[in-house]
């Protein structure tokens, strides 16, 4: 299985768990964030210890734990950039969502309410993973169009890019967007390859709808997942459910035919 855009690879991780796959290949442009996957998945209790170290020192910090978040990140932000320290921001911050701004520093502010997952529980969840994973992985950052030219027959590609309803070029969602027709170009030569792939892209909230479709010359199917009521339409007095549309590639829905690959999600 393939990861193009892996952000935390929750996808290669349930595969894993469901025993449907036996190697992954986990690609994410932003380095710092694919450096917890790979330190995670390869050596867990080294880097519960140096998040450990991090994250105890929040509650010693002369000035409190907030200014301590804002000195980690002003750490990060002038080179530090090692898998503890994204991940000690990661846990920390607003809604565990990162954001950058238009220079390219990590700009989110912290949780005021939490002070970010405890070291204990983190090992839990980081020897699971690693059980999973460890040494059954690739682990790149680079654009998601080189680990497209490199995919082949018999590889399933799973994609979740910057959806089109918030992302353009340079967002302070993502680290890096990407360009509708260039993905689109990188679609038609997984196909012309025959290699199977599956992308959440847009969807629609209510009446609204978000990003264009994909185009129907590239032979996909579309269905649309209920992803649960909308929080911002429930915060704006809107009872209003949000649908994330999945696309399915043309060898997975040939024939009506279960696809010929290791992985089966449908």
């Amino acid at each position: 299985m393939i990861e193009p855009f892996a952000g935390m690879a929750a996808m290669s991780i349930a595969v894993a768990a469901e025993g449907r796959c036996n190697k992954f290949v986990i690609n994410d442009i932003n380095t710092p964030l694919l450096s917890i996957l790979e330190e995670g998945i390869q050596n867990p209790s080294r880097l519960v210890e140096q998040y450990s170290s991090i994250w105890k020192e929040q509650f010693v910090y002369t000035e409190g734990t907030e200014a301590h978040y804002y000195y980690i990140r002003d750490r990060f932000n002038n080179g530090q950039k090692d898998a503890a320290t994204m991940l000690y921001l990661l846990a920390r911050c607003v809604k565990g969502a990162i954001r950058y701004g238009s220079a390219g520093n990590f700009n989110q502010s912290p949780d005021k309410r939490r002070n970010g997952t405890s070291p204990e529980n983190l090992a839990y969840n980081l020897t699971r993973i690693s059980l999973l994973l460890k040494d059954r992985c690739v682990f790149e950052s680079c654009d998601y169009r080189t680990i497209i030219e490199n995919a082949h027959k018999g590889d399933v590609v799973y994609m979740d890019p910057p959806y089109q309803g918030v992302c353009t070029r340079r967002d302070s969602r993502y680290f890096s967007g990407i360009n509708h027709d260039e993905f689109v170009e990188s679609l038609h030569i997984l196909n012309e390859k025959k290699v199977d792939y599956i992308i959440s892209y847009d969807g629609s909230c209510g009446d609204k709808t978000y990003g264009k479709d994909l185009p129907a010359t590239l032979g996909l199917k579309k269905l649309y997942l209920n992803a649960g009521l909308s929080t911002q339409e429930l915060f704006n007095g809107r009872n209003s459910s949000t649908k994330e549309a999945l696309y399915l590639s043309p060898g997975l829905i040939s024939n009506g035919e279960a696809p010929n690959t290791q992985l089966q999600l449908f």
